[in-house]
């Protein structure tokens, strides 16, 4: 009787805490729905990469505080650093809706308050910082003048270095390199949709209000700087697509800078001012122009100086043209015929049939100049041979003598470890031999002929010099002499092994956690293939985490090369030395690819896709690489109608394959697409087997009719399952290995708020709790340690229902989702983590990976014990 009382009295507790519970969750998605909240200040990601492997567009420094600096790189994260580069941290809110500070295209400091910073992004928001960058806050959104494209690009911001409520913003798009191109025919360049042209704004009250000055010089003005000249700030010069203009009366009136200049199509302007002495210098780079000479082509262009305020223009081209009869480098004689056969609007092989004869001096297209502040003689120039049709041995070019004569000062790949045409370098006094080194890439970067270009350039006014090769950013701290990368640091020397300062600007993909080996994590990435995390050596900090690479870039050489953006991958239940792995694009996209030795060595053993577009472009993106562990030779994967999280979203045609379910009963050597069931054009987005009868299967389609659906017989045929019927879409579908309860993601970009939200079926799928609301979820799982600890992440919706949800982000529950928590902090994507998992094993660990921005681990209840099992 005293038990039943007992049992009586648990169940009134019980059912009166789950009402109290219920009410506390729906007030906390009524917040989280209208209005802005904090993350859990105790809860901190850190981002540990690897560091920027990705292409950076832009780099900043502080003009008073070399420590502080900032860069932008090219898949929609920022991040900032105040310790010199030692470690790199996010500077979008990471409670926002993960689109502030996106795309930024210009950083400005004070010169008088060194904590008050004015940024512009794409998208035409004017933000500003008042802790040194820290943080930002948008003050105001560019009106459009062009209605054809949700952004609304400006180039450069100029802040008046004596009066802090006064700055200068730029129209258009002039920094856009891999699309904005110049030619014989277009020497001005590429007017953009998702930009705006001809003027420069200027507000007077510190962003208030905003008037437009300079408009009459075109239509299409496209600025590529703004300087005010320190000594009289009513003297501004802006370099445009249409010339070099100065103002002697703050940009009421405007007149051209041309004397000795050889054209007037600038492509970067710099200055030098000496505080001491007064002494104030421009310096300018034009574009370079290609004229026809019977059987070759000369050039006209260079980089010149004006010590008159732009009244007239000096060369200091010097000896920047080179001789491609003296050079034994067929990939830049190759580019040579790319980029005058652009010039000229025809195509490469045209010109090499036209242009029989090499020329003795030519300039190649160079885009940007920095000026040492220390040294007036000192001058960096750069150009971008990848994507800014240009060419041209080394990376960046220097004077030491004010022009008289150039050398390459940064030299990497094949071309300069081969120390060829030794005779024609030496006698221009360049220094041989390759003088940069990288991270990972540096294996691959030895195996290439400078293929890569230079993105960016800057220098501190230390003189240091900051470069963006390939998808490293590098640092020079003796004059250009050698070049290290700033992204990750390595374990130990030689050990391959990276921890990233948190700079990552990688497309992180899926996250298999369990792989046979308790402190191996397999973590999938665009671009950069596949990697494990490995042990820290003597590395200090035992939380950090060090990964190496295992498929990729580390396998680029003698003509062999790795995979390079892994989509998913699984490990032979009975074999740990067995991995395989899909690609969506790049090297061996559509292939299944093995290794039998831990990632040392791979094999493709099978081609399930194929399609006919250029390689670097998508083809069907795939997930759910599953291997039955009773029977390991089935083998089971989905490729996507409809992308949604996975860079790229698109859905190419097929040469080859399908999308849908595919399986494969003899190891993954043949497959089949079995969509049997599923509704036609169905989109199956994630598949998972049943942790107890591997011969069941659950799939997620996201189309628009989509849903969960269930296989008996090892997908043979598949049945809807059925769910609430406010569900349009089911995202992700996960099934506790203990309770067996399943859970599933659901939502759409442009969908209600109704029909999203995460869902649980505690009697496999008889009946539904949902258990979070919002309207776009693309992931959920529980810990297979402890089912009470919950993690989703929670994206944001299209553009024009941005304000429908104010929080995106991941969220976490620790006590079987009757609360929740938001745990942003430190996430520079919030709107867009792809994967997000509790470790395996220690139920204070959780692990996330970003759209664009690597990968994340953070630690709970303020754990101080590391991540690795001892």
């Amino acid at each position: 009787m005293k038990t039943n009382i007992l049992l009586l009295v648990s169940i009134l507790i019980v059912s009166t805490g789950c009402s109290q519970n219920k009410k506390n969750r729906d007030y906390f998605f009524e917040k989280i729905k209208t209005e802005k909240i904090n993350s859990d200040s105790l809860i901190t990601w850190n981002n540990f990469g690897p560091g920027m492997s990705g292409y950076n567009e832009e780099f900043w420094i502080h003009p008073t505080d070399t420590n502080t600096m900032f860069m932008a790189p090219d898949m929609h994260v920022s991040y900032g650093t105040w310790n010199a580069g030692k470690s790199w941290h996010t500077i979008k809110d990471s409670d926002g809706n993960g689109l502030d500070m996106e795309r930024v295209h210009d950083i400005v400091f004070s010169r008088q308050n060194p904590n008050f910073g004015v940024a512009i992004e794409r998208a035409g928001g004017v933000y500003v910082s008042n802790d040194r960058g820290k943080s930002w806050k948008i003050i105001y959104t560019i009106p459009r003048t062009n209605s054809k494209h949700v952004s609304n690009a400006h180039t450069k911001i100029a802040i008046n270095p004596n009066n802090d409520n006064e700055w200068l913003i730029g129209a258009g798009d002039f920094w856009n390199v891999k699309e904005n191109h110049r030619s014989l025919k277009n020497p001005h360049g590429k007017i953009s949709s998702r930009a705006s042209y001809g003027y420069v704004l200027k507000t007077k009250d510190g962003g208030k209000s905003w008037s437009k000055i300079a408009t009459n010089i075109n239509k299409d003005l496209d600025v590529a700087r703004i300087i005010y000249n320190p000594k009289n700030t009513k003297n501004i010069f802006i370099a445009t697509n249409y010339g070099v203009y100065i103002t002697n009366d703050s940009g009421a009136n405007w007149h051209l800078s041309d004397k000795g200049l050889p054209n007037n199509l600038p492509r970067d302007l710099t200055s030098y001012y000496n505080t001491k002495t007064g002494e104030f210098i421009l310096y300018l780079v034009t574009q370079t122009e290609y004229k026809k000479d019977g059987k070759s082509v000369t050039s006209k262009g260079g980089v010149y100086k004006s010590l008159d305020n732009g009244a007239s223009w000096i060369n200091c081209t010097g000896n920047l043209e080179i001789n491609l009869n003296k050079i034994q480098f067929s990939a830049e004689i190759d580019r040579y015929y790319k980029t005058i056969g652009f010039w000229f609007g025809i195509t490469k092989n045209e010109a090499k049939s036209k242009f029989t004869v090499l020329p003795n001096k030519i300039l190649p297209v160079f885009n940007r100049l920095v000026v040492n502040p220390l040294n007036k003689n000192e001058i960096y120039v750069s150009f971008n041979k990848k994507h800014d049709k240009s060419f041209g041995a080394g990376d960046l070019w220097k004077t030491e003598n004010g022009g008289k004569t150039w050398f390459a000062c940064a030299r990497q790949g094949t071309y300069w470890l081969s120390k060829k045409d030794t005779a024609y370098w030496q006698s221009r006094n360049n220094p041989m031999g390759a003088n940069v080194t990288f991270a990972h890439l540096q294996r691959y970067m030895n195996n290439h002929a400078e293929i890569s270009g230079n993105r960016m350039l800057a220098i501190n006014n230390k003189g240091e010099v900051f470069i963006g090769i390939d998808q490293q950013t590098l640092k020079s701290v003796d004059n250009g002499k050698t070049w290290h990368q700033i992204d990750d640091y390595e374990t130990s020397k030689g050990s391959n092994k990276w921890i990233g300062r948190g700079d990552s600007n990688l497309p992180g993909r899926f996250m298999l956690l369990e792989t046979g080996i308790p402190n191996r994590r397999l973590l999938a990435s665009g671009e950069h293939g596949l990697w494990q995390t490995t042990t820290l050596g003597n590395w200090p900090n035992k939380q950090a985490v060090a990964v190496e690479q295992i498929d990729g870039q580390v396998h680029d050489h003698n003509r062999m090369h790795g995979q390079h953006s892994t989509s998913t991958m699984a490990v032979h239940p009975k074999n740990t030395n067995i991995i395989y792995s899909l690609a969506w694009r790049q090297e061996h996209r559509g292939k299944l690819r093995r290794t039998n030795d831990g990632g040392k060595t791979w094999k493709n053993i099978a081609t399930i896709f194929d399609v006919d577009n250029n390689s670097w472009e998508g083809l069907a993106m795939q997930y759910s690489l599953t291997i039955d562990p009773v029977t390991p030779e089935n083998m089971y994967f989905c490729a996507i109608k409809k992308p949604i999280s996975e860079v790229g979203s698109k859905a190419p045609k097929l040469t080859k394959g399908g999308y849908g379910f595919y399986r494969s009963f003899d190891g993954g050597y043949t497959w089949e697409l079995s969509n049997n069931g599923f509704r036609k054009n169905a989109s199956v987005r994630r598949i998972k087997m049943d942790p107890i009868n591997s011969n069941i299967l659950y799939a997620a389609c996201n189309d628009d009719n989509g849903g969960l659906y269930i296989s008996k017989n090892r997908g043979s045929s598949w049945e809807k399952h059925k769910i609430p019927s406010q569900i349009k879409a089911v995202n992700n579908v996960f099934i506790d290995r203990n309770s067996h309860n399943i859970y599933i993601a659901a939502g759409r970009r442009s969908g209600s708020y109704e029909e999203g939200g995460v869902w649980m079926s505690k009697n496999n799928g008889k009946s539904w709790l949902k258990i979070f609301k919002a309207p776009f979820v693309w992931q959920v799982e529980t810990s297979p340690v402890n089912e009470d600890i919950i993690v989703i992440s929670v994206v944001g919706q299209a553009n024009n229902l941005i304000d429908n949800f104010k929080n995106p982000g991941i969220y976490l529950s620790e006590d079987g989702a009757n609360s929740w928590k938001k745990i942003n902090k430190g996430l520079g994507q919030p709107n867009k983590m792809v994967d997000v998992k509790p470790d395996p094993y220690n139920e204070n660990v959780l692990w996330s990976a970003g759209w664009g921005s690597g990968w994340f681990i953070t630690y709970l209840n303020n754990s101080k014990e590391p991540w690795l099992i001892k």
